[in-house]
């Protein structure tokens, strides 16, 4: 009985074993598959960083900054401005974005947001002479069934709201209007939708229309893999396109990566502006952009995603696909979490207005 059933038992354990092997064969497979694209990309991205810029990949005069709320509200005075003038004099900044929102839920803008519009506007133009000031409008966006927490691009009404909006900015003496509503996905025709009214208005009002734009693919199809998962990150190529095609200047949000490695995030930049420089058209301003902040947590680690590493991204991503471009510029992220090491790595890395 015994033996019986030790042979019942080994019989079994022979049994088991084949299909233990073929789970660990399985789970190593897999591991491959996760693992190589990850290593050939790592590769790809410290190649991306390698290799000298150009010595003329620097700035055409064309940067802009995002400053936040605290300049319309009183909290930002006179040493404060004299404070940014310091920082920018000499520099090829040309557009302020000052946060003149945030948009309500319905695409309208309380007039109280940006009461005393007019008298910072003026107070900028004499510190600071050349510059233009764009009101820095946004809200989250919600899709059907995501709840009313945020606006809905699919409604008519809101996208005539936020154009709306956008005129009333205008009336106040803002020279612009630069919209970031996030998230879009990629190939969002209600957005498109959105910039084709959006885009004559302003002008109308004398003014220029500026996006903050998602990320590029950095390989092919990403976007689909992210959808999968959930995650709105990336743009098409061609989407991107579509919308630098609808406005006067494009800034892509450059950062949030969630890289490790300087070099890595680095080649990152290098090879987003090298794919953006691809479908932007000449006639529209593109905008790189740098984080200018500190915070860590899975998306962003300030450690990596510097602002040397975005600005030497950028020259060597100008340096080879656009050499002679002129309407190219950085858009640093964001001025009250700046420090003196962003200023720095901004001036001597990209150079003074020539």
């Amino acid at each position: 009985m015994k033996k019986q059933a030790g042979r019942s038992l080994m019989a079994g354990v022979r049994a088991w074993r084949p299909g233990r092997k073929t789970a660990i064969r399985a789970a190593l497979a897999l591991a491959l598959v996760v693992l190589l694209p990850v290593i050939a990309a790592g590769s790809a991205l410290r190649a991306s960083y390698a290799g000298s810029p150009a010595a003329d990949a620097v700035t055409r005069g064309r940067d802009a900054v995002w400053l936040g709320h605290a300049w319309l509200d009183g909290r930002r005075g006179p040493a404060d401005l004299a404070a940014l003038k310091r920082r920018l004099d000499g520099t090829g900044m040309r557009d302020l974005y000052i946060h003149a929102g945030p948009l309500e839920h319905d695409g309208t803008l309380p007039a109280g947001a940006y009461a005393n519009s007019r008298k910072v506007i003026d107070s900028l133009h004499r510190a600071l002479p050349g510059i233009r000031v764009q009101a820095w409008l946004g809200d989250k966006l919600v899709r059907p069934g995501e709840g009313s927490n945020g606006l809905r691009l699919d409604s008519a009404p809101a996208r005539a709201a936020v154009v709306e909006s956008a005129r009333q900015v205008m009336r106040a003496g803002f020279e612009g209007v630069h919209l970031d509503v996030e998230p879009v996905r990629t190939g969002d025709r209600d957005f498109l939708a959105l910039l084709d009214a959006l885009h004559p208005a302003v002008r109308s009002a004398g003014g220029v229309l500026s996006i903050a734009a998602q990320q590029i693919d950095p390989v092919p199809a990403m976007h689909a893999a992210a959808h999968f998962v959930g995650s709105p990150k990336w743009w098409t190529q061609r989407y991107f396109g579509q919308v630098a095609r609808r406005t006067d200047q494009i800034a892509m949000m450059s950062y949030d990566t969630a890289l490790p490695i300087e070099s890595l995030y680095g080649g990152y930049v290098a090879r987003q502006t090298e794919l953006a420089l691809q479908v932007t058209p000449s006639g529209t301003d593109l905008l790189m952009g740098l984080p200018f902040y500190h915070t860590d947590d899975m998306g962003h680690h300030g450690h990596a995603e510097t602002a040397a590493a975005a600005v030497r991204g950028a020259r060597l991503g100008l340096t080879r696909e656009d050499r002679d471009r002129k309407r190219f510029g950085l858009a640093l992220y964001v001025d009250f979490a700046a420090t003196e090491d962003d200023w720095r790595a901004y001036r001597t890395g990209w150079g003074a207005r020539g």
